[in-house]
């Protein structure tokens, strides 16, 4: 579980912005998207150019040195932030596990190249490794002896400890290895999917061939069709492969050549949504924007459901509602600063109050 993330000097924040998650209001509704302390699901809000989709790729930057998932590289062109004076970018994740406290913080010179890295599990700095002196250490029972300079290979230590020790089992290493795997199935991805995705698994895989041999084809369309999409599908053999079509009277049709956009993004969205069962956070930049506000509402209560901590990026100040979720997951982002409304205004915020219309009224704003 994510508590806590702070990034400095990354793309358009020059200073300091941290994102708290485990401070949520002692609200009696929706109590359902607090686990451990820490708010599960949230939507965050802000002007263009505010740092929305930044926090995104910064949230997700720890993918490139810990795990062999997809990535978007070419999204983190122009790395530092511009007006900065330091040579770096430096991340700071806090996330807990069965309890245990693990702390992780790197500093990088772009995407690719880490200055240095700690690891800290409960008050113990368990790996440390400056990549400019070569020095270090790790701390973890059964890696105590591996050669952490591994001939100047330019990798993270944290990850190359997974890949090449045996480790003893204690409550520090698993704590370890669920850090571990919680990266490995963290998951971001755009509301078309000619933007890509990163992380969670690796390569492209096609939508329709990957709902139809998932056996989810009949449940695809009837999540169409409880979302007032009314498509007779059907499995198609092209070139040696399965495509999903639709069934006319007059004939057939490749799916996706006669969808709208808004129905190609909900495609998109249920390949993803099959799949988060597996995902441990998920990250969603601007999930509505071809959906009308009804069905926006629709898929964030759907998104509630699932075990993930999901987070998606919006303008949409009709979701802003106490129907749906609470006053400490709804998040006002600029480039210095991330709070929930909760924590920007003195009022007692309760169930009945109308949180957009105390937004756009400009409550929110310090």
């Amino acid at each position: 579980m994510l508590r806590r993330f702070a990034v400095e000097n990354f793309k358009n924040f020059e200073h300091r912005i941290e994102w708290k998650l485990s401070h949520p209001c002692s609200y009696e509704f929706h109590t359902e998207v607090i686990r451990d302390h820490c708010v599960t699901k949230g939507i965050l809000y802000g002007p263009n150019g505010s740092g929305k989709s930044n926090l995104g790729l910064a949230l997700f930057d720890l993918i490139f040195q810990l795990t062999d998932k997809e990535k978007l590289a070419m999204n983190y062109i122009n790395y530092l932030n511009l007006n900065g004076s330091k040579p770096y970018a430096e991340f700071e994740y806090e996330f807990l596990f069965d309890g245990i406290k693990v702390l992780y913080q790197y500093r990088k010179k772009d995407v690719n190249t880490l200055q240095d890295e700690h690891l800290w599990i409960g008050d113990r700095e368990v790996v440390f490794y400056d990549f400019e002196k070569e020095t270090g250490f790790v701390k973890l029972a059964g890696a105590e002896q591996l050669n952490l300079s591994a001939n100047g290979i330019p990798i993270s230590r944290v990850k190359y400890i997974r890949n090449n020790t045996i480790l003893i089992e204690n409550a520090e290493n698993q704590a370890y290895l669920s850090f571990m795997n919680f990266v490995d199935h963290m998951l971001m991805f755009y509301s078309l999917d000619t933007r890509g995705y990163q992380g969670f698994s690796l390569g492209g895989e096609s939508i329709s061939q990957a709902i139809i041999e998932s056996g989810h084809l009949e449940q695809f369309e009837e999540f169409l069709r409880t979302r007032g999409l009314e498509y007779k599908l059907m499995e198609v053999e092209v070139d040696g492969g399965k495509e999903l079509y639709c069934a006319f009277d007059k004939g057939k049709a490749n799916f996706f050549s006669v969808a709208s956009t808004g129905t190609r993004s909900l495609a998109l969205l249920y390949y993803w949504y099959v799949k988060m069962e597996e995902a441990s956070l998920v990250y969603i930049d601007e999930f509505d924007a071809f959906y009308h506000f009804e069905l926006a509402e629709d898929i964030v209560s759907m998104l509630k459901k699932t075990n993930s901590q999901v987070f998606l990026s919006t303008h949409n100040t009709d979701l802003m509602t106490n129907d749906l979720l609470r006053p400490d997951c709804y998040f006002l982002i600029d480039h210095e600063k991330i709070k929930s409304i909760c924590e920007l205004t003195e009022k007692e915020l309760r169930k009945a109050h109308n949180l957009q219309k105390m937004y756009k009224a400009g409550a929110f704003h310090e």
